[in-house]
Parts: C-alpha cells; sequence; structure tokens
C-alpha cells in the first residue's frame, strides 16, 4: 500500500513541476524533499550497481554528460528576426516553393502531393518505388531517405514534401536570449547516439534552417565535422588492416571499391561516383545494422546507375 502512495505522490510532484512556476512557499520545499528522496534512490541504486560498472566506461559516459550539459544550457545562437519574419510569411513561402520545385516533377495540384502523379513521374524515369503490403507506394520520409541516395534528382521533391508537412518553425523553442535549447536525449538510440526532436533541435529539421544559426555581435562559430569516425573507430577496435589502411586513404569508400576490385586504382570520387555510393552504401549500411531487405533495397537501386558507368 505505502509502494501505490509513493507513486501517486511521485506523480503528483512531478506534474507539478512539469507545470512550471510560480511556486508557493509550501511547494517549492516539498518539490526539493520530493529531489532530495530522489536522489538517495539513485544512490543505493549506485552502490548495489557499483560491483558489476565498467568504471572507465562509465566516467567516459559521464565526462559525455557532462559536455552534454553545457550544449543544452549555453544553446545554439539563432537570428531571430528571420526566423520571425519566415513565420510570418510562411503559407506564402510554402506556395512559392511548390511553383519552384514542383516544376521538375508535376505532382501538385495546388498543395495537394497526388500519389497518381507521382507514380506517373516514376514510371516516366524509370524509378522503381517500394511498396506496401497492399501494393501502394510506401511514402514516408525514411523511404524517400533510402531513394534520395540511388536517385539524387529526388532530393528537392523530400524537402518540399518535408517543409510542407512535417515542418512546424513554431515548434522550434528560442529563449528570450536567442537561443535554442532543446534535451538531447544523449544515448536514446540503440546505436548509443542522441536523439534530439527532429522539429526542436536546430539541427533536426531541414538543412537550409540552419543557416538562421547566427553569433552574437563580437563572437564567431565553428561549424566542425568529423570525417568518418566511426569508420575509424570499427577499423581501431577489429585491428582489421584493411579498414585502417581504407581510413587513411582520405575517402574509405572508394578505398573499399578499389580493395574489392570494382573500381581501378586511378579511381577518384568524381570519376566513378556510382561505384563509391554503391560502397557507401554498404559500409553504412552494416556499421548500423541496416536489415537485409533495406540494404539490398539501397544498393539495388544503385547497381542500374553503377553498370551504366
Amino acid at each position: 500500500m505505502k509502494f501505490f502512495e509513493k507513486q501517486a505522490q511521485t506523480g503528483a510532484f512531478r506534474d507539478r513541476i512539469l507545470q512550471g512556476p510560480p511556486y508557493t512557499t509550501e511547494e517549492k520545499e516539498n518539490i526539493l524533499i520530493y529531489c532530495e528522496s530522489e536522489v538517495q534512490v539513485t544512490v543505493e541504486l549506485f552502490r548495489k550497481m557499483l560491483p558489476f560498472i565498467d568504471i572507465l566506461r562509465a566516467l567516459f559516459r559521464g565526462q559525455y554528460m557532462k559536455s552534454i550539459a553545457f550544449i543544452e544550457h549555453y544553446g545554439i545562437p539563432v537570428d531571430v528576426e528571420t526566423l520571425h519574419r519566415l513565420k510570418a510569411n510562411w503559407i506564402t513561402i510554402q506556395e512559392r516553393l511548390i511553383q519552384d520545385i514542383d516544376k521538375d516533377y508535376g505532382v501538385y495540384e495546388g498543395t495537394t502531393f497526388k500519389v497518381s502523379k507521382f507514380e506517373q513521374y516514376l514510371s516516366a524515369n524509370g524509378i522503381s518505388w517500394p511498396r506496401t503490403e497492399k501494393g501502394n507506394l510506401e511514402l514516408n520520409d525514411n523511404t524517400f531517405k533510402d531513394m534520395v541516395i540511388s536517385y539524387p534528382q529526388l532530393q528537392g521533391l523530400k524537402d518540399l514534401r518535408y517543409i510542407l508537412w512535417q515542418l512546424r518553425l513554431s515548434d522550434i523553442p528560442v529563449g528570450s536570449d536567442g537561443r535554442n535549447r532543446c534535451l538531447l536525449s544523449p544515448f536514446g538510440t540503440k546505436t548509443g547516439r542522441n536523439a534530439p526532436s527532429t522539429s526542436k533541435f536546430m539541427f533536426g529539421p531541414a538543412v537550409w534552417l540552419r543557416s538562421l544559426i547566427k553569433p552574437e555581435k563580437g563572437k564567431v562559430l565553428a561549424y566542425i565535422n568529423y570525417s568518418q569516425q566511426e569508420f575509424l573507430i570499427a577499423a581501431a577496435l577489429s585491428d582489421d588492416p584493411e579498414m585502417k589502411a581504407a581510413y587513411e586513404s582520405g575517402d574509405p569508400y572508394l578505398a573499399f571499391a578499389k580493395q574489392a576490385g570494382a573500381v581501378p586504382v586511378e579511381a577518384t570520387k568524381s570519376t566513378h561516383k556510382a561505384a563509391r555510393d554503391l560502397f557507401k552504401a554498404c559500409v553504412l549500411g552494416a556499421q548500423y545494422g541496416m536489415g537485409p531487405d533495406s540494404l539490398a533495397l539501397r544498393i539495388g537501386n544503385l547497381l542500374p546507375t553503377l553498370k551504366s558507368c
């Protein structure tokens, strides 16, 4: 009985905290008592788990959590003025985007995506599209992402669909200091990556929205990305000399193709792009646990392009 009373009390405190301030003096005291009790339980749990914890790895993750807290605290500086202008003119912008982008596809009537017209486009361009069990075209965003890799000409249509149906500028939280903040949800995926909301994180929605990231006056921002770090980690953990050599070449995907004898040793990214894309899909699919059906779909769509080279 005490357990259920405790659970109900915990739920009440949590709900009150999520409602936000202002809090009465009594509520503040009760919230502190509640938080302290939760910490005490966590400490006891830690003591029980301690003999089974990989301390070095745990400390590394703890350091990462510290960095995450730092990022969430400071947020991302945003060009608030431009964001407000986008919100105020969003309907007009969407209509003009359809006019500009759909001229290459012809799949919209007004602001409505017509599946029948999309089928006609696919047939005219020789594109084999995944279908549901009922035989309908699979039109979710993940399918479009996969197909864009095989057919880059679909990128514009994919982005347009996202902007029209999923992107909600009003969902992007920006504080009074002009910074975007949201929960980054570290280790929120099966691969251990962060899982922030794609609608609330400035790096989540359409890539072009990142142009709204703007440093304050007198400051600068550096947009730095690691190069194939997952490939290097896999090479180091497996101690595979071929993977290490591929990484050190500067282009592990093209190096993989060369090692497999699929392209000549003098091949470059520009001269053998299709082959590189094929081997890149295989590498990334294997590293991130892609299922055989998804991988077969992706590389199957790339093979016709490869054979035509």
